[in-house]
């Protein structure tokens, strides 16, 4: 792997630890580029990196006289693999958990995303580093904890082969068709413990007696759905390839079923040492012991009565505690009657309260120790029979796993399907072309946030971006502030990802050609530890498109240049653009307020002018939020800052600095604004327009015939605010 893709591995893998090497820790530069803020780095000796150790290590772990078997890895694979196998051990002090055997992820498999792209993007989670918001949030309809990782797993590694993906849809589809499979697959899965994660404690050593009931109810629901599976289709061979893929793996472990069912208690204590989670007819010597138990209870029970008896107090009672074991206590003027002849040669004293005195008999005392011995040889039984089980179970581990990751697998394409089912996604087209043509797309957070709100349906919009021979491949994003560029440009780099993960997405159709590497540049920040300035950064990663960007690449890029001189930052936006048309001739989204670029077009084939459509109407702007063919002539960057709360003295100096800059045509607009514009000066109050009056004038306005329904409903939208 190049060394300029490992930050976006690690960001894809988002780990809690790594592990490096002493020696990186002497480039602290390289290491700060790996970009492992939001995990611990553990430095290791460099001999853990051996690649020769590393392979005896990996071979005595599987349990292999070598891991061709499992692919032909290289020596900086051995080593890493060496290294973490190496460090597991010793912090587990030497008990490994169940660990797959290796397997290689090929580079170009998955869709490349670097760590500003998912960021940006908000996949799993969102720039102030919250879940809700994010895409996998929008999305997630999985019911088990297995589930949601996996969910997470390929939402941030969507695959680049096409036959690949189709298959996962498929799988989907097959759910989607079938409702009543998928709510009885996804009712099943919602009783199904953790298994993976019980098995890792149980491997550790950390595990106790509900852990192992978990495995057993995991593997029953999985067997269940399993026998779920077939009903309709008797064969095999009726069902998606994926999904036939996971029966195998489904079934088969009856045999342990049936043993934890035997064996355990259906309700066991939380820890072994507890004891009790054998169940009543397992093994007879244990049952003998917890009849010698519970019979001695009834000769405590005896007892008592006998010594009620003989010193004739009545409310003399047979108690115990872990430090005396079993006494008996009465009150202090009773106890006094103990200590005296001849009662004192039967009552041994053992200790006196503000409340009462205690007192044993070597009868009492004989009868605990056959208590105690008979509870420890029953517990020492019941740890026997534990180990037992433990190893049956870890024995028959891999199968196990790959139970657990049948049961992840089904819960995502369910979880998928029932997505597609409520908010009526539909299946894209996806193939190995230059593609990019998506019909009716819409943003899935924007409109989970929207619907959750009841603020009304969001506004669906093309997008073709078909790189064929008279395909406009790039299109150039004009418009005002607020109108819904930089989310226009977002759903559609969200919707690629979601069709190459295997899902649905959210559009009328759409048809995707896969693409290898998704590059999103949609805003920046300060990082003031690195020394780097919001202009740097954005140059960092706008010249990490420029240099990796293919044409299959999609890149997506917002307002370009605006974090220096206005020159300046047309000029890098202008020989951006081009260089992206003539030289990575990628599929891309550009917007920007530079209109002075919308004239490339006419020099550049591929480019498309689109613009966000607007309606000026009673002095106010209304943003319709579609995306039409066009160039924007005004950014209205004025009536934002309006409706931010703007003081009005300064609104109105704007409007007349805009005037004057407008209708200026030389330079030097600058210095004659300053001379020919008053400064702020006090403003008189206005009058407050009579609400009545203004829906006067509104409704004046208003030509019926001529209004869309998106205008129409804007104008309701202004009603409804007079209100307030």
């Amino acid at each position: 792997l190049p060394f300029l893709r490992v930050a976006g591995e690690i960001a894809r893998l988002a780990p809690r630890e790594v592990l490096v090497s002493e020696r990186l820790l002497e480039e602290k530069n390289r290491l700060a580029s790996l970009g492992v803020e939001g995990a611990g780095v553990t430095p290791l000796p460099a001999n853990y990196f051996d690649s020769v150790a590393g392979e005896r290590r990996l071979t005595a772990l599987f349990r292999v006289g070598a891991l061709d078997g499992y692919g032909n890895f290289s020596r900086a694979e051995l080593a890493a693999c060496g290294a973490l196998a190496g460090y597991v051990e010793l912090t587990q002090k030497g008990r490994l958990p169940l660990l797959r055997p290796p397997a290689q992820t090929h580079q170009g498999g998955i869709l490349a995303i670097d760590v500003a792209t998912r960021r940006n993007l908000e996949l799993t989670q969102t720039l102030g580093g919250a879940r809700k918001g994010s895409l996998l949030a929008a999305i997630d309809h999985t019911v088990t904890g297995a589930g949601a990782r996996l969910l997470a797993a390929r939402l941030n590694a969507p695959l680049t082969d096409a036959a690949a993906i189709r298959r996962r849809q498929d799988v989907l589809t097959h759910f989607l068709e079938d409702p009543d499979v998928r709510q009885a697959i996804r009712s099943g899965l919602r009783r199904a413990p953790d298994l993976e994660r019980a098995l890792a404690r149980l491997s550790l050593g950390r595990g106790g007696p509900r852990d192992l009931l978990a495995v057993r109810d995991a593997l029953t629901c999985a067997s269940g759905l399993k026998l779920r599976l077939q009903e309709p289709h008797g064969m095999i061979g009726g069902m998606p390839e994926d999904l036939a893929r996971l029966l195998p793996d489904l079934g088969h472990q009856e045999a342990l079923i049936a043993r934890l069912s035997e064996a355990l208690n259906p309700e066991p204590p939380l820890t072994l040492q507890d004891g009790g989670f054998i169940a009543q007819g397992y093994h007879a010597g244990l049952d003998e012991l917890r009849m010698l138990a519970s019979e001695s209870r009834r000769v405590i029970a005896g007892l008592e009565d006998k010594y009620r008896r003989l010193s004739g107090i009545d409310r003399l009672k047979v108690k115990h505690n872990r430090v005396l074991g079993y006494f008996l206590e009465t009150g202090l003027s009773q106890g006094e009657k103990l200590l005296r002849p001849p009662l004192n040669e039967t009552f041994i004293h053992r200790q006196t309260m503000a409340s009462g005195a205690r007192f044993s008999t070597v009868e009492l005392g004989d009868l605990e120790r056959r208590i105690d011995q008979a509870a420890n040889q029953a517990l020492g039984i019941e740890l026997a029979l534990w180990k037992e089980l433990l190893d049956e179970a870890l024995g028959r581990g891999a199968a196990c796993l790959r139970a657990a990751a049948a049961l992840a697998e089904l819960d995502v394409a369910c979880g998928l399907a029932e997505l597609a089912h409520q908010a009526r996604y539909a299946r894209p087209r996806i193939d190995d072309s230059l593609a990019l043509e998506i019909n009716g797309g819409r943003h899935p957070v924007v409109e989970t946030a929207l619907q959750q709100k009841n603020a009304g349906p969001f506004v669906a919009n093309d997008c073709n971006l078909t790189a064929d021979d008279n395909g406009r491949r790039l299109w150039m994003v004009t418009g005002p502030n607020m109108a819904g560029k930089s989310t226009f440009l977002r759903q559609n780099a969200l919707i690629l990802i979601l069709a190459q993960m295997g899902a649905y997405v959210p559009a009328e159709s759409a048809h995707i050609g896969v693409a290898d590497r998704l590059f999103s540049r949609v805003g920046a920040a300060d990082d003031l530890a690195q020394g780097r300035s919001t202009f740097m950064i954005e140059m960092l990663e706008t010249a990490a498109i420029l240099n990796q960007a293919t044409p299959r690449s999609l890149v997506i890029l917002d307002e370009i240049g605006r974090g220096t001189a206005t020159y300046d930052g047309l000029s890098i936006a202008w020989a951006t653009l081009e260089h992206l048309h003539e030289v990575n001739r990628c599929r891309a989204l550009f917007a920007t307020h530079y209109h002075e670029l919308t004239a490339l077009s006419a020099s550049l084939p591929a480019m498309a002018n689109v613009t966000m459509r607007v309606r000026e109407w009673q002095g106010d702007v209304i943003f319709l939020h579609e995306v039409v063919a066009g160039v924007a002539d005004r950014s209205y960057g004025i009536h934002v800052a309006r409706l931010a709360g703007l003081p009005p003295a300064v609104l109105e100096r704007a409007e007349a600095v805009l005037q004057l800059l407008e209708s200026e045509n030389a330079g030097g607009k600058a210095a004659r604004a300053a001379d020919s514009l008053p400064l702020f000066h006090p403003s008189s109050p206005t009058p407050a327009e009579n609400s009545a009056d203004k829906l006067i004038s509104i409704l004046k306005a208003v030509n019926p015939d001529a209004l869309s329904p998106r205008e129409a409903l804007q104008i309701i939208y202004q009603l409804h605010g007079l209100l307030d």
